[in-house]
């Protein structure tokens, strides 16, 4: 089996070393980097992962994946000390899939990676599709084939887990998903408290990227109190 790259980035020499040890010992090849500026010169199609400090100087991790997610939709980890319920906001409305609070434990960040890896190539967008099936809502187009979502013809680039959601919600268009059912289908982990918030944020970055506004009829609705549907 091909070995997964993973590029991860942070300004701490030990912790560089650290994530080197850490993922080399499980098989992973690896591309380091000590600021934003070095992950952005070795991004390429052969990432599998990128591990993001949050806190790095000239340009902090949230940034760096804003200008990855113009090019990839390779998963984005982010390693950070803060916890705040904002903090993880700005991640995610940034374009990440994951949140890692300092410090963490070898197995914690090994079970995250590991986790990552397996929604972005097992269920995700690098998971081979059976058939080519092209979802229609009004102006948007979701072919599956290429895991290609198409606004009036015009290619939207989202993130594996935002093409994920409304993939979702496409093929069963009209039906009502909770917010528990979405994280748990999507994410494939236990819906918890927080799992609210990092779901509306995704949504919200959805109906961004798609143009999203009250004159289409063919959006993302919020069925208040019950959770989202496409109509």
């Amino acid at each position: 089996m091909e070995k997964k790259r993973i590029l991860f980035a942070d300004d701490d020499p030990e912790i560089r070393e650290a994530l080197w040890l850490l993922l080399s010992c499980e098989g992973y090849e690896t591309v380091e980097a000590s600021c934003g500026e070095e992950v952005l010169a070795q991004m390429d199609p052969s990432i599998d992962l990128v591990i993001l400090d949050v806190m790095m100087p000239r340009m902090n991790g949230y940034t760096v994946c804003a200008e990855i997610r113009k090019r990839y939709t390779v998963p984005v980890l982010f390693l950070t000390a803060k916890s705040q319920d904002s903090d993880k906001t700005m991640g995610f409305s940034a374009g990440g899939d994951d949140y890692l609070v300092k410090p963490f434990s070898y197995n914690e960040l090994m079970n995250r990676v590991k986790a990552i890896l397996r929604r972005y190539y097992v269920y995700g967008a690098k998971a081979a599709e059976p058939s080519s099936v092209i979802y229609c809502c009004g102006n948007i187009e979701i072919d599956t084939s290429r895991c290609q979502v198409r606004v009036d013809g015009q290619e939207v680039i989202l993130t594996d887990i935002e093409y994920r959601i409304l993939l979702l919600l496409a093929s069963h268009q009209k039906r009502i998903y909770s917010t528990q059912t979405i994280y748990e289908t999507i994410w494939n982990e236990p819906y918890t408290y927080s799992s609210n918030n990092t779901v509306m944020v995704h949504i919200r970055n959805i109906r961004r990227k798609l143009g999203d506004d009250h004159q289409n009829c063919h959006t993302i609705r919020t069925v208040w109190g019950k959770g989202y549907r496409i109509e």
